[in-house]
């Protein structure tokens, strides 16, 4: 079978596609034929080494994927083999074959195609648990979304509007905003050709967002903490820009405002079933129509240089999706 692999921890130009080993399943493991797998910017990072998991080389990147259970390892009873799945596997997606513990696998819904079950998964999650979990969003509460058309960004935009919560979404180009638009902003920032703290002013009245959700980082983090409402909350969620900032903690206390990191793998880790829990309720909201992934590109698995490319780039919005046929 045909996988992308890494054969040290470098620059994503030195990855290669080549003919490996077929995949058989460990006990608790199902292999799964992938037909499809998400591009994530935590896939560049980790073939660099820069991420917080450091896989044993050489390895795979691609963290979630969508396919057919074609084999079951010793123990396993949760699945079947033929059953249609999305899993969060951390590495191994960009291939025609991936190995991953049973307890990561949930059954695709019947409405739900392979491409935007590779899509759902790790997006989904970490905004969810982010929203929820880590700010206990509320209705009528103001969310600032940076990076609102990414991957991570487009899906805080659709769950804080379900939350009940006003959406100020915050992203660099005028087209990006309009899919931000699309997807319920009540209100829009180009923090490229505006200042962000003074807009935020003017969207808020002079008083602040309640929860700011960052996976960007670098040069807008201060400007977004200042623009915190008394008792803000700030969620640390990447830095998408390549620049971990430096906050002056006294803003913090002057808000009586709180920096709460969210890392949603170690959480699904640490806890399996309220992370079974906020899957639930994220594809029966799926299920409702409530949600719609959006997929701005696919690619073959041969053009995955292009496919990371991109996403690193922060060139897409919403998604990209390698497939395998």
């Amino acid at each position: 079978m045909k996988a992308v692999l890494a054969r040290a921890f470098a620059p994503p130009e030195q990855l290669s596609l080549e003919e490996v080993p077929e995949r058989h399943p460990a006990p608790g493991e199902v292999v799964i034929a992938v037909k499809a797998c998400g591009v994530n910017f935590l896939d560049g990072l980790i073939v660099q080494g820069k991420y917080q998991l450091k896989p044993p080389l050489p390895f795979s990147p691609g963290a979630e994927v969508a396919g057919i259970v074609t084999a079951r390892g010793e123990g396993v009873t949760s699945v079947a083999e033929g059953e249609r799945v999305l899993a969060s596997i951390g590495y191994g997606g960009y291939a025609e074959q991936a190995s991953v513990e049973a307890t990561r696998v949930i059954p695709l819904p019947p409405a739900m195609d392979f491409v935007t079950g590779a899509a759902f998964p790790i997006t989904y999650a970490t905004s969810h648990h982010a929203l929820q979990d880590r700010a206990h969003l509320r209705p009528g509460e103001t969310l600032m979304v940076l990076g609102a058309a990414g991957g991570v960004g487009l899906t805080a935009v659709e769950l804080g509007k379900i939350m009940g919560a006003r959406v100020i979404a915050c992203a660099s180009s005028e087209e990006k905003l309009a899919l931000c638009r699309r997807y319920g902003a009540d209100a829009l920032i180009n923090y490229k050709s505006s200042d962000l703290r003074e807009r935020v002013r003017e969207l808020t009245d002079g008083r602040g967002v309640d929860v700011v959700y960052d996976p960007v980082g670098g040069a807008y983090a201060e400007p977004a903490v200042r623009s915190l409402a008394f008792n803000g909350r700030y969620l640390v969620i990447g830095f998408a820009s390549g620049e971990i900032p430096k906050i002056a903690l006294n803003l913090l206390l002057l808000k009586v405002a709180s920096l709460i990191g969210v890392f949603w793998g170690a959480f699904a880790k640490a806890q399996p079933q309220k992370n079974a829990e906020n899957f639930a309720e994220l594809l029966g909201w799926y299920a409702e129509g409530r949600l719609k992934p959006h997929v701005s590109a696919t690619f073959p698995l041969s053009a995955y240089r292009e496919a990371l490319d991109a996403v690193m780039g922060r060139r897409v919005q919403g998604k990209v999706v390698l497939v395998m046929e």
